[in-house]
């Protein structure tokens, strides 16, 4: 679970540092409160042997209508930011899944989903191995039939390859 929290809680730090308003420190203080928050509220809505159980808890939310996730609200008052600023910061329609083995976003309801981190399963523990790196045609197949994302999209009567959708991989380097 480390890993997931901790690239869900890094993307949001990133999102805010590309403002140009906020210091390092304050960052790096909002990473770091973001990033227990979550693992903590997570503790006991983690099934690595279930991934897409829990995910609609686990799921970040920020949308148009100044519903912000309350989570990433504590965090932002660590460094002193209300919620109304964080609505200036933020894209005003962000969804972020943090799932066993697999973070991914979406900016804007009919965004396309993008994979920040995915990882396979261990068979000898629950623990996730190194994120994979596959061609973008193998990732998408994976993407759309194999996670919690691709079953949404299924029970909502859309098809597994929809021609709208665009699954975008992005490395952390």
């Amino acid at each position: 679970m480390k890993t997931e929290v901790s690239t869900a809680a890094n993307f949001i730090s990133r999102l805010l540092k590309t403002t140009g308003l906020l210091s390092e420190e304050q960052l790096h203080h909002f990473s770091y409160s973001l990033e227990k928050s979550l693992g903590e509220h997570y503790q006991h809505h983690w099934f690595p042997h279930a991934p897409c159980r829990g995910s609609a808890y686990r799921c970040i939310r920020i949308n148009e209508n100044h519903k912000m996730d309350p989570v990433i609200g504590e965090a932002a008052g660590t460094i002193g930011l209300t919620r109304e600023q964080l609505f200036t910061l933020l894209p005003s329609e962000l969804t972020m899944w943090v799932d066993p083995y697999e973070v991914s976003y979406r900016i804007g309801e009919d965004g396309s989903i993008c994979v920040l981190y995915e990882s396979e399963p261990s068979s000898s523990s629950t623990q996730p191995e190194t994120a994979s790196i596959q061609s973008q045609e193998d990732s998408n197949n994976r993407t759309i039939s194999g996670s919690c994302k691709g079953e949404l999209r299924v029970g909502m009567g859309r098809s597994k390859t929809p021609k709208s959708f665009t699954t975008i991989r992005i490395s952390s380097s």
